[in-house]
C-alpha cells in the first residue's frame, strides 16, 4: 500500500488541493461545503493520477537517477501494469468527481491540466528545455479550477492573477531543483535547462528574472482589488526575501544557495496565498 501512495506523489497532490481551495475561497466561494469538498477530492484524485502517470511514463529515466531510483517502479516494488491501471483509475475518478461536484468549466480545466502535464510536459522533458513552461502552466491551473468552481465557471482577471503568481513561482522552483540534480538529469537523458546549459548562464538569468517577476506579480492583488495595503506590505517583504535568495543563487549557483532557494520556494507560495486570504479586501 505504501508503494501505491508513493506513486501518487502525495505532497504535490496536497499542494494542488490547497491551491485549488485558495482559488475557491478567494473567488468568494462559501456556504456550500458538499460542492467544495467534492471539488477538492476530485482535484486531489486527478493530481494523484497525474503523479502516478508521470512515474509510469518516466520509470526508465527514474531508474537512472539517484534521486528517483527508489521510487516504486524502478525499485521493483510495484508492477508497471498495475501502476498504469491505478493512474488511469485515479485520473478518471478525479475527473468524474470534479464534473459532478463543480461543473463543466472546472472539469475541462482539470482535464486540460492532465493532458498538458502527461501529454506535453512529461514527454517533452526528453526533447527540449522548453518543457518547463508546460509544467509550470499545468502546475498553475489549480487556482483557476477552484475559482471556476466558486464562480459558476467565470474566470475574471483576478483569477488569472493567481495563475500568474503560481506560474512564475514555479520557474525558480524548477530551476533550483534542476541545477542541484543536473548530473542526474543528464544521466537520465532529460533535456532540461541545466543540461543544455552546462555553464549555468541561462539558468542563472532565468532564476534572477523570475524571482523578480514573482515579486511584481505578488503585488497585483492590491491593484486589482483582491487585497488591501496590509497584504501588499507583507507580500513585498516576503517576495523581497525570495528575490534576495534568487539573486544570490543566480550569482553563485553554489549548492547551498540553490538548495536554500528551493526550500524557500516550498514555503513561499503557501505563505503568500495565506496572506492573500487573510488580507483580502
Amino acid at each position: 500500500m505504501k508503494a501505491y501512495l508513493e506513486l501518487t506523489k502525495p505532497r504535490i497532490a496536497v499542494l494542488v488541493m490547497a491551491t485549488a481551495a485558495a482559488g475557491y475561497f478567494l473567488a468568494g466561494g462559501h456556504g456550500h461545503l458538499p460542492a467544495f469538498w467534492g471539488l477538492i477530492a476530485g482535484v486531489g484524485l486527478a493530481a494523484a493520477g497525474a503523479g502516478a502517470g508521470n512515474q509510469c511514463l518516466e520509470s526508465g529515466q527514474d531508474a537512472l537517477m539517484k534521486r528517483t531510483a527508489g521510487r516504486p517502479l524502478p525499485s521493483g516494488r510495484l508492477d508497471g501494469s498495475r501502476a498504469a491501471v491505478a493512474a488511469a483509475v485515479l485520473s478518471l475518478s478525479g475527473l468524474a468527481v470534479v464534473a459532478l461536484s463543480a461543473g463543466l468549466v472546472p472539469f475541462l480545466l482539470t482535464a486540460l491540466t492532465l493532458v498538458v502535464y502527461l501529454g506535453a510536459y512529461t514527454p517533452l522533458k526528453r526533447v527540449t528545455p522548453h518543457s518547463t513552461w508546460f509544467g509550470a502552466a499545468a502546475g498553475a491551473a489549480p487556482p483557476l479550477i477552484g475559482w471556476a468552481a466558486a464562480s459558476g465557471g467565470a474566470l475574471p482577471f483576478r483569477a488569472w492573477v493567481l495563475f500568474m503568481i503560481q506560474f512564475l513561482w514555479q520557474i525558480p522552483h524548477f530551476l533550483s531543483l534542476f541545477w542541484m540534480y543536473r548530473e542526474d538529469y543528464r544521466n537520465a537523458g532529460f533535456k532540461v535547462v541545466t543540461v543544455v546549459d552546462p555553464d549555468g548562464g541561462l539558468t542563472a538569468f532565468q532564476i534572477a528574472m523570475h524571482t523578480f517577476t514573482v515579486l511584481l506579480a505578488s503585488l497585483l492583488p492590491v491593484f486589482c482589488g483582491m487585497a488591501g495595503v496590509g497584504y501588499g506590505i507583507g507580500a513585498l517583504i516576503l517576495s523581497a526575501f525570495y528575490l534576495a535568495l534568487g539573486m544570490r543563487a543566480s550569482w553563485t549557483l553554489a549548492a547551498d544557495d540553490t538548495r536554500r532557494l528551493f526550500l524557500a520556494s516550498l514555503a513561499y507560495l503557501p505563505l503568500l496565498f495565506g496572506m492573500l486570504w487573510l488580507g483580502g479586501a
